[in-house]
């Protein structure tokens, strides 16, 4: 079950910004654990070899590479390392983004255009470079990011960059679902609501202006109706599911990991 034994993973920003276990980190060591060989993509090499030396020492195998996904010229040479290095690109996990609070009048325009590409061109750009591979080959599996954020929003905080491009991510991933349908590929997107990762710590705390980190999370668990936040091990198995052959039946979609967040009467993300 869920064997990805002979299969290569690219990973985006596969490394953690603090202690812990981000997103990616955790997809990149999943997938390893399943048997794919993983192309750690980060734009902090630290990070990315962080990642890299806990898969190798599970004896799994992994390679880093640095990247900035915002680049286009960086990814297309990231794709070709992978190449070189593995000969196939069968998984493409594109899970770099971020987010930054305002409203279109607090937020300046810099700021929106940077939340619009962090979150939607970097995914633009990996499908971009990685598709023509996996359409020679007749096979591959991409998931998108997302977030609940582009699902519903808070009466308390606003983040249109982040929201607006969230829920741009559910189109994108339509799309390239039915373009590339009956070449053999397939896209999902993995929607993440509050998860304990370690940008609650690194970025959030600093963004709402809060002084007790604990308090924060406090908060944040105490909105989830099943009573706590979710972490990066929950992304990483939802993904796990949707790049395997036992998800061979689904694309364009959208795999919700909330804790019944969205099920629930509307409140804050």
């Amino acid at each position: 079950m869920l064997n990805l034994a002979g299969k290569v993973a690219i990973v985006t920003g596969a490394g953690s910004v603090g202690p812990g276990w981000g997103n990616g980190k955790a997809t990149a060591v999943v997938l390893a654990r399943q048997g794919a060989s993983v192309f750690a993509l980060d734009i902090v090499e630290a990070a990315a070899e962080e990642t890299r030396g806990i898969i190798e020492a599970e004896g799994g195998i992994c390679a880093t590479h640095v990247c900035d996904m915002l680049d286009s010229g960086q990814v297309k040479a990231a794709v070709e390392a992978c190449m070189r290095r593995f000969g196939r690109i069968d998984i493409l996990v594109n899970n770099v983004g971020g987010s930054h609070p305002g409203t279109p009048v607090t937020m300046p325009e810099e700021v929106w255009d940077r939340q619009i590409d962090f979150n939607l061109k970097t995914a633009f750009l990996g499908c971009k470079h990685v598709l023509p591979v996996m359409e020679a080959q007749g096979s591959g599996a991409i998931v998108n990011i997302a977030s609940v954020a582009g699902l519903r929003t808070s009466s308390d905080r606003s983040h249109v960059g982040y929201s607006a491009s969230k829920a741009g991510l559910f189109g994108f991933t339509k799309s390239v679902a039915l373009a590339y349908a009956k070449k053999g590929i397939r896209c999902n997107t993995v929607v993440p609501g509050l998860m304990h990762t370690p940008l609650v710590e690194h970025r959030l705390v600093r963004q709402l202006g809060a002084r007790d980190a604990e308090a924060l999370i406090a908060q944040r668990h105490s909105k989830v109706p099943m009573g706590h936040m979710g972490t990066g091990w929950d992304v990483a198995h939802a993904v796990l599911f949707l790049v395997s052959d036992e998800a061979k039946y689904i694309t364009g979609t959208e795999l919700v990991v909330d804790g019944g967040l969205t099920a629930a009467a509307p409140g804050g993300v």
